[in-house]
């Protein structure tokens, strides 16, 4: 019997919640880290003397080691395990955090955030795969999207770090990284207990310990429950074969003949919902305090917007099983390049605040799509090394979006800044409109296999180890 298919036969219960909270959580801090740097630099601007380049590099350095943390980790969770993976990311990120609070020059600062950087990229690469291999599949989209849901909290924690700890102290800066660090320590404790991913496990041949797993699982869901399990769909497809691969034939597979569409599209999407996402939320407290605010004033209203997130993204997260992810991440995109061009007109800083908000609703509700969507396009022994490898390639978008912004800005202005923004997203609602697969109701099996995401004999002449 189907290991995958039993997986996927589980009604939604106690044992799932409880890991969305554990994973959830891990989301929740990275958002905060992506989210602190914002409110960070107005004094750290002033601490280090530092220029508006320098500036710029202090958005970008987190983003940096995103992207290394995102592709080490991917890779790492295929080859050694999602839950180990996970661990040591939050380690890394924790300690970066409080090295970081404790700097002493500009140097010292900007490495300890690249470090935490890698730390919340490998966090945030792992957790979607190894979740998406437990949810049955027919609520997989409003389950994985509402664990990027959890984004949106740490957002709105770091907003209100920013208002209230940043200013009460000239050392405000360091209490709030303190403030990031200490509730990772909890959460490290809570996730010793995660079993590892039984499609995982058996993707490697460790099938005993994949069948111990399930059972386990299937233990606690019945008495979740109790009532006795819905019976086994006999059409299910079988679990993968174990694959054995390296890095260099991981990248061949994911630009091969059968995978390169799929690989581009969701690098792009990736690409243009992260260049967006940091150009406009590493900034935005700076531009409101450049058009005229006072800093308190604009953490303020910048809390107002990180708010706009939590219903983006759990109502992306519910139309991701009506509409499909596909058309939930169009929708979205449309919705935020309208924004950003609402934003690029206004003038007075209330309406430039509204439409902050609305864009802050549709860029992030973009997130809970392709978040849910990503996972179900690669094959189970390749699914962390695809999600590490877009998600890194996003992190391109967002390594360059505060430096874009921040040098050109006063070229451009706040209309040619956010006129960008709204070319880019129109970009990605044509690319994702025309070429991503709908993935909504179908078994992670299923999608892989339809020819799509099945390893071919040709793939694999391509060799086992290389």
């Amino acid at each position: 019997m189907s290991l995958t298919a039993r997986l996927d036969r589980l009604p939604i219960s106690r044992p799932h919640y409880a890991l969305l909270l554990i994973g959830g959580l891990g989301y929740t801090f990275d958002g905060m880290d992506g989210a602190i740097v914002a409110f960070l630099m107005p004094s750290v601007r002033d601490v280090f003397g530092l220029e508006a380049a320098q500036l710029g590099l202090v958005g970008s350095a987190a983003p940096f080691g995103f992207l290394f943390g995102a592709l080490l980790a991917g890779y790492l969770g295929d080859k050694i395990g999602r839950k180990k993976v996970m661990m040591w990311s939050l380690v890394l990120y924790a300690v970066a955090s409080l090295v970081a609070a404790l700097s002493w020059n500009f140097e010292v600062f900007l490495f300890m955030r690249i470090l935490a950087g890698m730390g919340a990229g490998a966090e945030s690469a792992i957790i979607a795969p190894f979740l998406s291999e437990f949810v049955p599949k027919h609520r997989r989209g409003w389950f994985v999207g509402t664990l990027a849901g959890f984004f949106s909290f740490g957002f709105v924690a770091a907003a209100l770090i920013g208002r209230f700890v940043v200013p009460a102290s000239d050392d405000g800066w360091r209490w709030a990284q303190v403030l990031t660090f200490l509730p990772i320590v909890m959460l490290l404790w809570w996730r010793r207990s995660l079993p590892e991913s039984p499609r995982y496990l058996a993707s490697v041949g460790r099938h005993a310990e994949a069948e111990a797993v399930v059972a386990g699982f299937e233990d606690r869901v019945r008495a979740s429950t109790g009532n006795d399990l819905p019976a086994v769909d006999p059409n299910a497809p079988e679990e993968e074969a174990p694959v054995k691969f390296g890095f260099i034939k991981a990248v061949k597979f994911l630009w091969g003949r059968t995978m390169w569409r799929i690989t581009a599209t969701t690098w792009l999407i990736w690409f243009v919902i992260t260049f967006s996402y940091y150009g406009f939320f590493t900034w935005i407290p700076t531009l409101l305090v450049d058009r005229g605010i006072d800093v308190t004033t604009s953490f303020t209203y910048s809390l107002y917007i990180y708010l706009a997130q939590i219903p983006g993204y759990f109502s992306a997260a519910y139309l991701n099983e009506k509409l499909d992810r596909k058309f939930t991440i169009a929708l979205y995109l449309i919705g935020s390049a309208g924004a950003a061009l609402w934003m690029s007109q206004a003038n007075d800083p209330i309406m430039v605040t509204v439409a902050g908000i609305v864009l802050s609703f549709f860029l992030n509700g973009t997130y809970a799509g392709v978040y849910a969507y990503t996972p179900e396009v690669f094959p189970t022994w390749l699914r962390a090394t695809g999600v590490g490898m877009s998600s890194s390639f996003g992190r391109i978008g967002s390594i360059t979006a505060p430096i874009i912004i921040g040098t050109f800005a006063a070229q451009w202005g706040f209309v040619g800044v956010f006129g960008m923004t709204t070319t880019v997203l129109v970009i990605g609602v044509a690319c994702t409109l025309l070429f991503a697969v709908r993935t909504a109701g179908r078994s992670l099996e299923d999608i892989t296999n339809s020819g799509k995401g099945a390893i071919t004999k040709t793939d694999d002449k391509e060799g086992t180890n290389a």
